[in-house]
């Protein structure tokens, strides 16, 4: 199908939408990187440096993409990363959760999310919801229990995060609410962006960058800021800690964040059920490498003995088929969906995983496999320093 004004071919020309559509600093604020961008870069480019070993006869006729990830079955190995306030469109996670469940896979909904996590369960029953050591033990347990009695089927944990907020290349500024004041200095982005103004306005209101997940009874909705402070504010995790929460929630539990082995072992001692390899979309320490390189030392070190999902960098089905062939069970996706909700809402969010869900295909289809199940690393050509890995 050919791009039209409703329906777009590839995630790079929803991200063209989406930046002819969002004002600047909320564009900016989607391609963000740490410091010089150094792994926000290599995390696109590492999967470029991967070829195939195609076939072209006896292929298979039918290809199977389901698999299961935390005790839920979804149709496809592509699941929503939990991304945090959303200023691009008025419907935010709820849409996200709305087409990933049509698609018949599971939402990631963040703990500074715009939309309460009762909403996004309604709108998607396979549902995680995505938490930081953010204030006391008492204070995160009450923020997973809400989340549990709201039918969230897994628990993430993102613990890869140092605070950096440097950014070499000019990081948007981003208001602490939309008050009278910061209106009036956005404004002139909004104007060259009236299509984004208008889905506002029939909305009703302005995008008000609180934390709904993370309120209490009886207390003011903290902002993203207010909430980003006590989060910085909050000591350090241990592996105890994490093992303490484990424990706690007894469900289904991720830990995102892991690019080094070690972790990824003290994350299996911890119980954990799953873990994602990922450096934060290159938010994290910059200058580290790519999530794709660093999986196959993780899936070495722990394949056998825990669930390992890939976040960074999938653009494209070929990519999700790359990352599956060197073991990874699914991918987890943020800008891609980003991109899709800007250009197109709810529809533009389903055509990002149906692109997905089709590049996998074909590229199941090229390496004569029958199920993505069946993917090995000896589908691909990797070149010798590929890894970049010291451990």
């Amino acid at each position: 199908m050919a791009s039209s004004k409703d329906w777009f071919e590839t995630v790079a020309e929803a991200r063209r939408r989406a930046r002819k559509r969002l004002p600047r600093s909320v564009y900016l604020a989607l391609v963000a990187g740490s410091e010089q961008g150094i792994t926000l870069e290599d995390n696109e480019r590492s999967f470029s440096e991967l070829g195939f070993r195609p076939h072209i006869a006896d292929l298979p006729q039918v290809r199977e993409q389901a698999t299961t990830v935390m005790d839920q079955d979804i149709s496809f190995p592509v699941i929503i990363s939990p991304t945090g306030v959303q200023a691009v469109d008025p419907e935010g996670e709820v849409a996200v959760a709305r087409a990933a469940a049509a698609a018949g896979t599971a939402m990631g909904l963040s703990s500074f999310a715009s939309k309460p996590i009762e909403d996004v369960v309604a709108a998607n029953p396979k549902t995680f919801f995505q938490t930081y050591w953010l204030g006391t033990r008492d204070r995160i347990l009450e923020h997973a229990e809400r989340a549990k009695r709201a039918g969230a089927k897994g628990l993430i944990v993102t613990l890869d995060w140092s605070f950096a907020t440097r950014r070499d290349w000019g990081s948007p500024p981003i208001p602490e609410r939309l008050d009278l004041k910061a209106m009036v200095r956005f404004a002139p982005e909004g104007i060259v962006r009236p299509r984004y103004l208008l889905d506002w306005l029939r909305y009703g209101r302005l995008p008000d960058l609180t934390t709904p997940n993370l309120a209490r009874p009886g207390e003011q909705v903290p902002t993203f800021f207010g909430a980003y402070r006590e989060w910085m504010q909050t000591p350090l995790p241990t592996w105890g800690d994490i093992k303490w929460l484990r424990e706690q929630w007894g469900g289904p539990f991720a830990i995102k964040g892991i690019t080094h082995p070690d972790d990824a072992r003290r994350a299996v001692d911890a119980g954990a059920t799953a873990i994602s390899v990922s450096n934060h979309g290159g938010n994290n320490l910059d200058g580290t490498p790519a999530s794709i390189r660093a999986l196959p030392a993780v899936v070495a070190a722990v394949g056998d003995q825990i669930e390992i999902l890939l976040d960074g960098g999938i653009r494209r089905g070929s990519d999700v088929v790359k990352a599956l062939a060197l073991g990874a069970r699914a991918v987890m996706i943020g800008r891609a969906y980003l991109w899709g909700m800007a250009a197109g809402g709810e529809k533009g969010v389903a055509n990002v995983l149906q692109i997905l869900r089709s590049g996998v295909d074909e590229a199941l289809l090229g390496l004569g496999r029958p199920s993505t199940h069946e993917l090995r690393p000896g589908d691909l050509i990797i070149p010798p320093d590929f890894t970049r890995a010291s451990w």
